[in-house]
Order: structure tokens, then sequence, then C-alpha cells
């Protein structure tokens, strides 16, 4: 869901700005734009909709995943939709936020938490198309 079917690193392409996702934009990614960091969540919908018409799905807050998290990542070749371990500790949490660097924002990107995790750039994302 968060690049829409893309092969590239971010839904729009291989490099973020703060033009595209909110972020810390004075730490782009892959050769992106320095810009502004806004220091909070912004409302859903201040950037474009991803190909599939989701929102927001890079940046903002990061999201909870329902996969438990798990220190090796799961192989083959292509590892595609990975569910990660039957149960666990620790959640995983994805997309990056208002706080952090571009390089939290790719999709590819997991850290874990465990699920009393609480924080102001940690939450979920309700998918919905702007008419």
């Amino acid at each position: 869901a968060c690049r829409a079917g893309t092969t590239t690193v971010f839904s729009w392409g291989d490099s973020a700005s703060s033009t595209q996702a909110n972020f810390d934009g004075t730490q782009p990614y892959g050769g992106g734009a320095t810009g502004v960091k806004i220091g909070q969540t912004s409302n859903v919908g201040q950037y474009a909709a991803n190909p599939w018409g989701f929102f927001d799905m890079h940046g903002n807050v990061w999201e909870w995943t329902a996969d438990w998290y798990s220190a090796t990542y799961p192989t083959g070749n292509p590892v595609v939709d990975p569910t990660g371990p039957a149960s666990g500790s620790y959640r995983v949490r994805r997309g990056g936020s208002w706080y952090g660097a571009g390089t939290n924002l790719r999709s590819a990107k997991r850290y874990n938490n465990p699920p009393s995790n609480r924080s102001n750039n940690l939450g979920f994302r309700v998918g919905f198309q702007k008419q």
C-alpha cells in the first residue's frame, strides 16, 4: 500500500524532500532538496496521494503494523509481504514521521517498539480517497 505498486524507494520516486511528505526536511533522502521541518503532525491530505489514492504513507507519523518484530528478516527472491513471526514482544513500525530524517520514510525501513509504546509521532493510517 505504501509504494502503491511502484518499484522505486518511495511511491513518487527515489528521493524525498519536504514538499512530498512531512518529515525533517533538513535531512532529505537520495538527493532530495533540503527543506523545512514542521515539527508536528499535519492534517492528512496536505501532500499528494500515492498512485492508489492513499495519503501520507511516507512520513507524518510512524505506522504500527500487524507484524511482530524479528531481528532476522525473511529471505527469498522476491520477499513479498513478509508477516514476521507468529508472536513476540515488539511490533514493527514503518513509514517514518515528522520527527525524523528522510531515510526513515523508506517503506523498507522498519523499527520495533513494544505495543505499550505511546508517542506523538506514532500511530496508524486510516485510508480514504479525497473527493
